[in-house]
């Protein structure tokens, strides 16, 4: 029996990997007038129009984006 192996393409490989994107807000501020600062992180999808080449090496992919970003699925 012939074991059918299907090609990854870019669009499968961004749907497996996430880009970890931080954001800084000004709350407000203190006593001494010094601004209150709260960052925040979150994992945000990446699109297949972001994908330069992709890598899969069975058990993670790794995705290299045309802003020169290399991202993995194992982390």
């Amino acid at each position: 029996m012939a074991e059918t192996s299907k090609e990854m393409t870019a669009a499968e490989a961004a749907k497996r990997v996430k880009r970890t994107v931080t954001s800084t807000e000004v709350t407000g501020k203190d006593e001494q007038g010094e601004p209150i600062v709260k960052k925040t992180s979150k994992q945000v999808a990446v699109t297949a129009a972001e994908v330069l080449a992709f890598k899969d090496y069975g058990t993670n992919v790794v995705v290299a984006t045309t802003d020169g970003q290399k991202l993995s699925s194992a982390e």
